[in-house]
């Protein structure tokens, strides 16, 4: 009886699922500082290193696209080894990271540090394999779960920018790596112990009991590498628009005569509407499917973008950056509810960790292109204008996929329990 009973204290939906959930948005909070220090200290590194703009891009793009592969890499990880192993393996990489970084004499070695260390071995562990470990723990309000697991990339993108600011505008952009160093290694390491814990998933093959229903076959509307392809592409062309304001608006209001301190904000406004954001589309896609969510958050998306064309006024970039963050939240978490759908769970950690690495690379790739397109225009306008493109490219591939693998099926399908 005792057994049993601390059995189904770790079941799928259980208590012990939700204080999981919490450690884990604490720890993509604190883990993800690796997305967004960089975008805060580009008007520094642009400054130190006597840089144009599309080169002091150079090293957040370096640094998603290291993310990238490392949510890959990391997602195998968890799937071999559990959760832990990766979380504590990442937490080291980002303290050595931030840590040498500070000492960089040139762009490169400052690049290449942030891409190896920082963004493939050190914050990827922190938000694709977490995502994917979320998943296992949730049936009946995995939408919401997943919402809230993925909202700590923008809890850090709300907590980390002026935080960042404060201490670069006191210390140097140099001890500010010191300190996060400090704050990862003394952070992460502990609050990786709460999720030593193995999934539900592992208890299943382990026992030959089944914690959760086997996800549902979509071979017969589209074939499984097929559908992961198109997530792939969707999540490269949501986030080479998303990049555009996410990277550049710090350096944007410094262009507007704003400064960067008022950038710094909005990003952090931006970010944090972007939990809610995050928290509202969870709900909406229990209740109507992962991939009605996608289409309408990716709508808003391009709209809310657009209207930073016409809105160049103080507190019309307050509101707009507000509206953007309500926008944009709710794409990025609806990709691994697909894949929780149609793919098995023991392949939960690698094929999340790809579709999410698409999105990262789509940010690097956006993040470096707007910075290009302001080198060769002196503005923005096209930048934006070049996301938007981008937005009406995601939009194509969430409706067909939204038409082929809910054709034969009702509106709840796909992306709910």
């Amino acid at each position: 009886m005792k057994i049993a009973s601390i059995l189904a204290e770790r079941e799928v939906d259980s208590p012990y699922a939700w204080f999981r959930l919490s450690m884990s948005l604490l720890i993509s909070m604190i883990g993800g500082v690796g997305l967004w220090s960089v975008v805060v200290i580009l008007p520094a590194l642009e400054a130190d290193f006597n840089l144009a703009r599309a080169d002091a891009s150079l090293p957040y793009t370096i640094t998603m696209i290291g993310f990238a592969v490392g949510g890959i890499l990391m997602g195998r990880m968890a799937d071999r080894f559990g959760i832990v192993v990766p979380l504590r393996f990442g937490a080291v990489a980002l303290a050595l990271g931030y840590a040498l970084s500070s000492q960089a004499e040139t762009l490169w070695q400052f690049a290449m540090l942030q891409g190896l260390l920082i963004g493939m071995l050190g914050s990827s562990a922190s938000f694709g394999p977490v995502i994917s470990d979320i998943t296992h723990w949730f049936q009946r309000r995995r939408g919401i779960a997943v919402a809230v697991g993925a909202s700590g990339s923008y809890l850090a993108g709300t907590v980390w920018p002026p935080v960042v600011q404060y201490f670069v505008d006191t210390q140097g952009w140099r001890d500010t790596h010191m300190i996060i160093a400090g704050i990862c290694l003394c952070t992460l390491l502990p609050l990786s112990a709460a999720l030593r814990e193995r999934s539900p998933k592992a208890s299943v093959q382990e026992t030959g009991t089944s914690a959760a229903p086997v996800p549902e076959s979509y071979e017969n509307a589209l074939p499984r590498p097929a559908v992961q392809g198109l997530l792939l592409v969707a999540g490269i062309s949501c986030c080479v628009a998303m990049a555009m304001p996410q990277v550049h608006i710090v350096a944007y209001c410094g262009d507007l005569g704003y400064g960067t301190a008022r950038g710094a904000e909005m990003l952090s406004l931006m970010l944090a509407t972007g939990i809610v954001s995050r928290l509202l589309f969870g709900w909406i896609a229990d209740k109507i499917g992962a991939l009605p969510t996608l289409v309408l958050s990716s709508v808003m998306q391009g709209l809310s973008l657009l209207l930073f064309l016409p809105f160049t006024g103080l507190f019309s970039l307050y509101a707009v950056s507000a509206l953007f963050g309500l926008a944009q939240g709710g794409i990025v978490p609806t990709y691994a509810l697909i894949v929780r759908r149609v793919f098995p769970a023991a392949e939960a950690g690698t094929r999340v960790g790809l579709v999410l690495s698409a999105t990262l690379l789509g940010m690097a790739l956006g993040g470096w292109m707007s910075g290009k397109i302001y080198d060769l225009t002196l503005s923005y306008d096209a930048a934006f204008l070049n996301g938007v493109g981008w937005n009406l490219l995601n939009i194509s591939v969430a409706v067909f996929l939204w038409f082929q693998l809910d054709r034969r099926r009702p509106l709840r399908a796909i992306g709910t329990a």
